[in-house]
Formats: structure tokens, C-alpha cells, sequence
């Protein structure tokens, strides 16, 4: 039916139109912003918990609505995070929520995630949620290679199904959402190809045990935009719901922004990003102190992996004339720029380097010989093809047929 409508349409239509309706591509996308958790949590220097504080309080104030805040596992394996409660007790402060008030915001509309992958978390975080500043989001994560699930969780499958479950009930009990991730839908650092019908399963099983959506993830750069697309038509001819699936994409490879376009022409709305792609598998060194992080990297330069890059993101999908839901795009630029001095290095964001595309003329790189030349050669302004020549081209026949 979209396919007829758009040739029945063809002579109203651009062909960039005709292949949008073509595809299940959104007009308005959801934006999650997880640098403090999963873009610092591959740093190998302490974040201070002021600057965590500020980018997240700043990206809320730039129109940012989801956002992911920390993790609250042992800090002894990440101590990136040993400021987790600090941190939250921050967010819901009420000095942040009247800034938010008069700037017309409401905090309810803000939704902060904390990342919880064993049951003693989900615990701490449902403790925090009774003294007042909990995680409004948790999120829990399976692998659907059972290597890479029990090197990240340390427990086989069935019995993380179980857990997952108890954590669920808990979470529903103390109004806390849960996303289930699903990891190596892909392929998995570990054990190499994996299957896509596996992750089309492992989502329907999180769905069955009460969680509230799901993190698709390619949590090491693995999928290629033809698979992302084949498997996001997949999930959603079966569970059509946009609302209930994330779409987590790293740039091991280069592919992030491809599988992000791969993404939305299958109908995904919803995207996670950090500033300057930053992010990676937890650092097993903090201040030059090795700490247990997740062990050996699975690449081997720990300098140029992260995540889809959030501001290039952001002015990709403007300027594809995508709604991103009232994100102050020049705004993420500056913390992107300033995130870059937080942590110490140029960063890959390429919007930060060369600036969103112009839309007005740059009088300052005009030649004024153009002008003059067009006038010495008896050239109408504006005109752009020689006199005498046909008002339209035409490829010749022969090249046309040409096999």
C-alpha cells in the first residue's frame, strides 16, 4: 500500500519523499543522552562528580528528556561510579528543580536511568527510590551468547532469567521502570556469529516478564546497516510497538550513523548517543590504578571505540527534517566542546569540528573575479551552461543500453 500510494502520488512527490513512504522512517525520534554512565564509564581518569552533575543537570536544560545517570553496581569494579548516590541526590535536589520550573520544564517529563545488572543493584536502587531520589529507570542486560552474558554477569543464562525476573516484580512494586538490553544480536566479541532470530527471542522473553522496553545493543561495533536493518524489520513486524525498543549502536568500525539511518528506515524512534562517541567496555584502569572493570579489551586500541556520537546525531537528524523533540542542537554543541576539555582529548564529534551545515551565503568566501569573468564573457548572472546548448542534457542512447 505505501509503495502505491507513493506512485500514485510520484508527480507531488520528491523521490526522497516517495522513499520515505516507502519505508517506515519516523517524522519524530526520541533522544537518550548516556555519556555519564556509558561514555565515562571507559575513562581512564576520574570524572569529578561536579562535572557529572552539570552535564546532566545542562543536557535537561538543552531539552534532553532521557537521560542515563549512573551505574549502581559495586563500585569496586568500576569506581568511576562510587559517586552514584551523590550524583542522584543531585538530579532530584530541589535547587535543580526550581531551575528547571523557571525555565518552564517539568521534571516529571525527564526520565533518569541507572544501570543495575545484578539483583544487589536493583536492591540499592529501590532503597534510593524510598529515600527520595532513586533512578526512575533501571536497566538489566543478557547477552545472547552465553559467553559474553557470563563474562559481563558472572551467572549463566537460566539462572539471570530468574533473577530478571525477581527484579522486574521488585521494580513494579516500588514504580521503577525496566528496560531489558539485549547484547551480541550481531555478533559477540567471545563466540564469534550469532543469530538474529536468538535476539528477536531473548526480546520477546524480557517483554513476557514484565519489562517496560528494550535496548537493542551493539555494545562492540559489530552490525553492518544491512542487518540492522533486516533485524529491526524483523522486530518490529512482530512487536510493532516504536515506544518499546532502543536502538544502542558503538563505532568500533565506523558504522554508527549508517546503522542509525539503517534503524530509522525500519521504523526505529528511539536512539542512545554520548557526546563525542565517547564510551566503550568499563575501564580496567582508573588514575593509573588497574581496577577489575570487565577484563581484557576486546579490541586493541581502547582509544578509538564509544558510541554513536549524540551531537552528530542530533544534526543529522534535523537535517533530515526529523523532529527530535525540542533538543537545543547549538546548546549540545557547547558541552560537547566543553565535554572535550573535561576529558582531556579531542573527542570524534565532527559537527563540534566543522559546525552544523550552513544555511545562508558566506559573503566571506565569495571571489569577486567571478563576476567580472562572467561579464567579460558576455555570461547572463546565474547563467550556467553555454549559449546554444540544449535547456536540458540528455545521456546518450548507447550508454543507456550499455550492459
Amino acid at each position: 500500500m505505501r509503495l502505491k500510494a507513493a506512485l500514485e502520488g510520484r508527480n507531488k512527490m520528491s523521490e526522497y519523499d516517495i522513499f520515505k513512504a516507502n519505508t517506515r522512517m519516523p517524522k519524530k525520534v526520541n533522544l537518550a543522552e548516556i555519556s555519564i554512565r556509558d561514555g565515562i564509564q571507559h575513562e581512564e581518569a576520574w570524572i569529578p562528580t561536579a562535572a557529572k552533575i552539570y552535564y546532566l543537570q545542562e543536557l535537561a536544560f538543552a531539552g534532553v528528556k532521557r537521560l542515563e545517570v549512573t551505574n549502581l553496581g559495586n563500585p569496586r569494579g568500576m569506581p568511576q561510579f562510587k559517586d552514584a548516590e551523590e550524583v542522584l541526590k543531585e538530579l532530584r535536589g530541589g535547587i535543580f528543580e526550581n531551575r528547571l520550573t523557571k525555565r518552564g520544564m517539568n521534571k516529571d517529563d525527564i526520565e533518569w536511568t541507572a544501570i543495575t545488572i545484578r539483583e544487589p543493584s536493583v536492591d540499592r536502587a529501590i532503597e534510593l527510590k524510598e529515600k527520595g531520589y532513586g533512578p526512575d529507570r533501571l536497566l538489566m542486560m543478557v547477552s545472547t551468547d552465553e559467553e559474553h552474558h557470563f563474562a559481563n554477569s558472572g551467572t549463566t543464562l537460566p539462572a539471570y532469567w530468574k533473577e530478571a525476573e525477581r527484579c522486574i516484580k521488585k521494580c513494579k512494586d516500588a514504580g521503577i521502570k525496566m528496560c531489558g538490553t539485549v547484547s551480541t544480536i550481531w555478533g559477540s566479541p567471545i563466540s564469534g556469529p550469532t543469530k538474529l532470530e536468538d535476539a528477536v527471542e531473548f526480546t520477546k522473553r524480557f517483554l513476557s516478564i514484565g519489562a517496560d522496553d528494550i535496548e537493542h545493543a551493539d555494545h562492540d561495533g559489530s552490525a553492518p546497516p544491512d542487518q540492522v536493518y533486516r533485524y529491526f524489520s524483523m522486530i518490529l513486524d512482530e512487536i510493532p510497538n516504536p515506544d518499546l525498543h532502543v536502538a544502542h549502536f558503538h563505532v568500533t568500525r565506523g558504522w554508527g550513523l549508517a546503522n542509525v539511518l539503517a534503524a530509522l528506515q525500519a521504523g526505529v524512534e528511539i536512539f542512545e548517543g554520548t557526546m563525542g562517541g565517547t564510551g566503550g567496555q568499563p575501564t580496567n584502569f582508573l588514575d593509573r590504578t588497574p581496577v577489575p572493570g570487565t577484563g581484557a579489551y576486546y579490541y586493541k586500541d581502547p582509544n578509538v571505540v564509544g558510541l554513536v556520537t549524540f551531537e552528530d546525531m542530533c544534526v543529522m537528524l534535523d537535517e533530515m527534517g526529523i523532529d527530535i523533540g525540542g533538543i537545543n542542537i547549538e546548546r549540545v554543541l557547547e558541552l560537547g566542546t566543553l565535554m572535550e576539555k573535561t576529558v582531556g582529548r579531542r573527542l570524534r564529534s565532527e559537527s563540534i569540528l566543522n559546525g552544523r551545515i550552513p544555511k545562508e551565503p558566506r559573503e566571506e568566501f565569495k571571489r569577486p573575479k567571478l563576476h567580472s569573468d562572467k561579464k567579460k564573457f558576455g555570461e547572463k548572472p546565474g547563467q550556467l551552461i553555454p549559449d546554444g546548448w540544449p535547456e536540458k542534457a540528455e545521456v546518450p542512447k548507447e550508454l543507456l543500453e550499455r550492459k
